[in-house]
C-alpha cells in the first residue's frame, strides 16, 4: 500500500508505517492494531479480520485452523509426513523427554570470591563457569521480588523490542508494555521469548552491574574511550553490556554462538534455564557453519550432529559465564527473568577472531 495516501483509523490518525496496522477484510480500511485491540503476534493467527464496525454485520474475525503441532506453518494440512521443526509444541515436548549427558565435566564450579581475573589468567577461560551464590561476585541485580512490570517502568512502556515467536521461530516487533501484558495474561495463545532488551542507557541500568570479573575484562571498559569526539558516529561505543531476558514457559532459543565472538554472563533472577552446551572444537565449528547455512536447519537438531551435547541447569540465584565460541541452545521450563551481558576480552582473542570469520562466511546480520 502507498503509505503517502491518507487512510484514517478509528482514532482519526493516518496510516503509519512505523506502527503495526491491520486491514479489514470486509471494508478494506486500515487500522492501528493498538486502536482495535489486535497485537501483531495475534494477527498471524487470523484468517479474516473484521474491524469493530464490520463485526456488526459480518460477525467476529475468523481464526486459522490448527492442522498440525510440529511445523512452523501450523495450517499445513499435509504435514503428517514432514519432519518436526524447531520450537514447535511437539519439538519442545520431545526435547524435555530426551536424555543428555550432564555438563559437570565441562563446567567449572567456583565461588564468587574464587572467580577473579587472576584466576582466569592462571587457569584460562575456555569452559563455562557456574557460580551458585552471589557472595563475592560483586554483581548487582534487583531483589527476587522484582517484576516484569518493574522492567517496563524503568525502560519505558513504548520501547520497541524484537521478540521471538517460538513456535514459528520468527521475529516480531512489540512494545515493552504489550509484551508485559502478554506475559501477565494466564491465557497465552503463543510462546513469545524476549532476549534482546538492551538497557544500558535506561534507568534499569542503575540496578544492574555485571560480575566484577566481567567488568574488569571487558574491552569496552578497559580500552574503549568514553568520549571519541568526531569519531562518535564511526566508532560508537557498543551497547551490549546489559540485557534483560524475559522468557515464558516453553521458550526455546536454538543453537547459536554469541555474536562477535563475545563471552556472556547470565544471572537468573527468577525461574530456570536449561542450556545445551557444545564445545567449540574445530570439527564442531565446521559442522555448525554447515548447519547454519543448511536449507533443513529448522528440521535438524544440531545437538545430534556432534559427538556430545551437554545439559546444564541454571537455577534462580545462579550466575553462569560462557566463554567465546561455545555453541548453545536454551530451553525455559518455567517463566523466567534473567539479566546478562556480552563482553570481549584478551583471554580468547584467537577464538574471537575465528568466530568473527565464521559470521562473515554465514553472513550474520549486521545488528549482531
Amino acid at each position: 500500500m502507498d503509505s503517502s495516501k491518507v487512510v484514517y483509523c478509528i482514532c482519526g490518525q493516518p496510516y503509519d508505517e512505523r506502527r503495526f496496522m491491520i486491514q479489514c477484510d470486509n471494508c478494506r480500511e486500515w487500522y492501528h492494531g493498538s486502536c482495535v485491540g489486535v497485537y501483531e503476534y495475534v494477527s498471524y493467527d487470523l484468517d479474516k479480520y473484521h474491524c469493530p464496525q464490520c463485526e456488526v454485520t459480518c460477525g467476529p474475525s475468523l481464526f486459522k485452523k490448527q492442522n498440525n503441532w510440529h511445523r512452523h506453518n501450523y495450517t499445513d494440512k499435509d504435514a503428517d509426513s514432514k519432519p518436526v521443526q524447531t520450537g514447535t509444541p511437539v519439538f519442545i515436548q520431545e526435547l524435555k523427554t530426551r536424555h543428555f549427558p550432564s555438563a559437570d565435566p565441562v563446567v567449572t564450579r567456583l565461588t564468587g570470591s574464587q572467580l577473579t581475573v587472576a584466576h582466569l589468567y592462571q587457569n584460562g577461560f575456555e569452559q563455562p563457569i557456574m557460580v551458585e551464590e552471589k557472595d563475592g561476585l560483586d554483581i548487582r541485580v534487583p531483589s527476587e521480588y522484582f517484576t516484569v512490570q518493574d522492567v517496563e517502568a524503568l525502560v519505558g512502556s513504548d520501547r520497541e523490542v524484537d521478540v521471538i515467536d517460538v513456535a514459528r521461530q520468527a521475529d516480531i516487533r512489540m512494545r515493552v508494555c504489550d509484551f508485559v501484558n502478554y506475559f501477565n495474561n494466564p491465557m497465552r495463545q503463543r510462546v513469545l521469548n524476549l532476549i534482546s532488551l538492551e538497557f544500558s542507557t535506561t534507568k534499569l541500568s542503575e540496578l544492574v552491574e555485571a560480575p566484577l570479573v566481567a567488568r574488569k575484562l571487558d574491552w569496552v571498559n578497559t580500552v574503549w574511550p568514553m568520549s571519541i569526539g568526531t569519531l562518535q558516529t564511526v566508532c560508537k561505543r557498543p551497547e551490549v553490556q546489559k540485557y534483560c531476558l524475559i522468557g515464558v514457559k516453553d521458550s526455546y532459543t536454538d543453537f547459536h554462538i554469541d555474536f562477535g565472538g563475545t563471552s556472556v554472563w547470565y544471572h537468573v533472577l527468577r525461574g530456570e534455564k536449561i542450556f545445551y552446551l557444545i564445545k567449540p572444537t574445530l570439527a564442531n565449528l565446521s559442522l555448525y557453519q554447515r548447519w547454519m547455512t543448511s536449507s533443513t536447519q529448522h528440521e535438524t537438531f544440531f545437538g545430534d550432529q556432534v559427538d556430545c551435547c551437554y545439559r546444564c541447569i541454571v537455577q534462580a540465584g545462579h550466575t553462569m559465564l560462557i566463554p567465546t565460541g561455545w555453541i548453545h541452545a536454551v530451553l525455559t521450563p518455567v517463566d523466567t527473568l534473567v539479566f546478562g551481558g556480552n563482553f570481549l576480552h584478551s583471554l580468547n582473542i584467537p577464538m574471537q577472531l575465528q568466530i568473527y570469520e565464521i559470521e562473515k562466511k554465514i553472513r550474520t546480520p549486521e545488528r549482531f
